[in-house]
């Protein structure tokens, strides 16, 4: 079953438009925290308007970016399994709508709205999925191929039938962190998508991903 076909069963757009016992709407400015790596995973989130930037702290205190979550997308799933300590940072990439559900509503919710069950463990399975071809991706494609992923990812093609082409700018430095090269390879593919016109940098925080960059992913 698809999200789309959910969806026309169970009216997520007025679920997650009003504030009530246990939900709540939560709007974050850009650059603001959303939740801090190690504190308490006591609520679920769902982005309604916005990008979050993922960020993971190590031991050593190195600190990197781990992806970006898009509108559509949940946050802080695991606190559903009991896990003790959120395991990433969440930061708002641009100004943010979030909804808010605490973590006892959200279970009740799932146990009572079937539909709803149903769309959150489709964007599970999809999640996952999409964590194996991250896998895929670093094992064995090229780093130019990775980058030319997440912007791809970014734009959201084919996602409910849509195509976001203007993008928010997400900074070098963060790219190459989710990619896993060094900032100086990104410039230089970005700077070539440029030229090859895959990509166009707009006038603010905008970046326009042409569906000609997926040819990237074609050729080796």
């Amino acid at each position: 079953m698809t999200t789309a076909t959910i969806l026309g069963k169970f009216d997520l757009k007025t679920f997650l438009s009003t504030s009530d016992d246990g939900k709540r709407i939560v709007a974050f400015p850009k650059r603001k925290m959303i939740f801090v790596q190690g504190g308490s995973p006591d609520a679920v989130y769902y982005i309604r308007q916005g990008s979050v930037k993922l960020t993971v702290v190590s031991n050593q205190g190195r600190s990197a970016a781990i992806g970006i979550r898009h509108k559509g997308d949940f946050l802080g799933e695991s606190s559903l399994t009991g896990q003790p300590l959120c395991q990433y940072s969440a930061f708002a990439v641009t100004d943010c709508s979030l909804m808010i559900f605490d973590k006892k509503f959200m279970i009740d919710a799932l146990q009572r709205e079937h539909a709803f069950s149903h769309m959150f463990v489709a964007y599970l399975l999809e999640r996952n999925i999409q964590y194996q071809e991250d896998l895929v991706d670093h094992l064995f494609n090229s780093s130019e191929k990775r980058l030319a992923r997440q912007l791809i990812s970014l734009a959201r093609f084919g996602k409910e039938g849509n195509a976001e082409v203007l993008v928010p700018k997400v900074s070098q430095k963060t790219l190459a962190e989710i990619v896993g090269t060094t900032r100086e390879r990104v410039n230089f593919f970005m700077n070539r998508f440029r030229k090859s016109g895959f990509i166009d940098y707009r006038s603010g925080d905008a970046l326009e991903v042409h569906h000609s960059l997926l040819s990237v992913l074609l050729y080796d």
